[in-house]
């Protein structure tokens, strides 16, 4: 769609919210699916960076950019494991997407549920290539926000339909059996990882921890598994015993950023791995065998984003979920800006017994006292 020159179009969390319900959640996967796959088909055309992160004792603040020539988008998004302490969201973020040509903004969105939604997909889009064929069971460890929206992309994308579910919160794998509660799934509700491993075809790690962590011990893993290591996105922060990267086939976003934020930090730097992309293009091979352990050491990355934003750029015409957001100054003449402030001032007229509004919002005096 095409926005005006002074306004772009802005998705709220309402907006979004709404945007999700009426497309469907399902339809909704289903379809972001399709633009990350194409996307990352095309990975060579974009820009790439490892995102700018700016580190506290508290959390990550990270802006996270990427062009494909003609777009170009970023997002901002934070993380602050503490944050659930107060009542507030672990991950926050926007994103813009903008006119190369330009450079004007075309799009600015609310990004905490799409992020969900994107890491989701992109989750269930790697083990499209990667996990074993005919793949049922899912173990979940770490059953906060991102929880139910991985369990729908690997429902929707392949077919998923039984989690072994397990935090070492329990009410927090109740929360997630609850809000699952009608969707397809059996569900079990696990009291360790060890237990939630059992039988799973794929294991899914989406702790919050900013720290190193054993979330997987090598004695858990056995042959044939594929393991969506999702948690672990920051330097000093992982969830999976080295000894497991030894024994697995490991798949990345962009190599550079991952071994800054991802497992393989605890790897050599010229340790293999591959990057998806060449996977979804048709230029390496994804899993090759059935005993195989394969692993997605997943951190995010913006083309993912690029995407996500994308596609809701391509259904708010369809759904007029948005609002003009009056962002840009749009002066008659481009050169007279200043002019353009000062044409918004009240009236000459609007004077009063010698003094004038200023367009800054302050009384001037208009004639020079003779004590001065």
């Amino acid at each position: 769609m095409q926005a005006k020159l002074n306004v772009i179009p802005f998705v709220s969390v309402d907006h979004m919210m709404k945007l999700v319900l009426e497309i469907g959640v399902e339809r909704f996967v289903k379809e972001l699916a399709t633009y990350i796959e194409e996307d990352f088909r095309r990975w060579e055309s974009f820009d790439k960076t490892p995102r700018v992160a700016s580190h506290s004792t508290d959390g990550v603040i990270e802006l996270m950019p990427t062009s494909d020539g003609e777009t170009y988008g970023f997002k901002y998004v934070n993380g602050h494991p503490q944050n659930t302490r107060f009542g507030r969201q672990t991950v926050t973020a926007f994103g813009v997407l903008a006119d190369v040509g330009s450079g004007y903004p075309v799009l600015l969105t609310e990004m905490t549920i799409l992020t969900a939604l994107r890491t989701a997909v992109m989750s269930a889009v790697a083990a499209k290539y990667l996990a074993p064929k005919g793949a049922r069971t899912m173990a979940m460890i770490g059953n906060g926000a991102q929880s139910e929206f991985q369990a729908i992309a690997f429902k929707e994308i392949l077919g998923i339909d039984r989690l072994r579910i397990y935090d070492i919160d329990p009410s927090a794998t109740a929360r997630c059996k609850k809000n699952l509660e009608g969707l397809g799934f059996n569900i079990t509700a696990c009291a360790s990882t060890e237990q939630a491993v059992e039988g799973a075809n794929i294991v899914t790690t989406v702790t919050a921890d900013k720290q190193y962590a054993t979330i997987l011990t090598d004695n858990m893993v056995g042959p044939g598994i594929h393991i969506n290591a999702i948690g672990g996105d920051c330097p000093g922060k992982t969830e999976l015993h080295r000894d497991i990267l030894l024994r697995s086939d490991i798949f990345v976003e962009y190599t550079p950023q991952t071994r800054i934020e991802g497992e393989i930090q605890q790897l050599d730097s010229d340790h293999p791995v591959v990057e998806l992309w060449q996977v979804i293009a048709g230029k390496a091979y994804g899993r090759t065998a059935e005993h195989q352990i394969t692993l997605f050491d997943s951190v995010g990355f913006a083309i993912e984003d690029f995407s996500a934003m994308r596609y809701v750029r391509d259904r708010l015409e369809e759904t007029g979920l948005f609002e003009e957001l009056d962002l840009l100054a749009d002066p008659d003449e481009p050169r007279d800006l200043f002019g353009m402030i000062l044409r918004a001032a009240k009236p000459a007229s609007a004077n009063v017994e010698g003094f004038k509004v200023s367009p800054f919002g302050h009384n001037v005096s208009s004639q020079v006292s003779i004590d001065q």
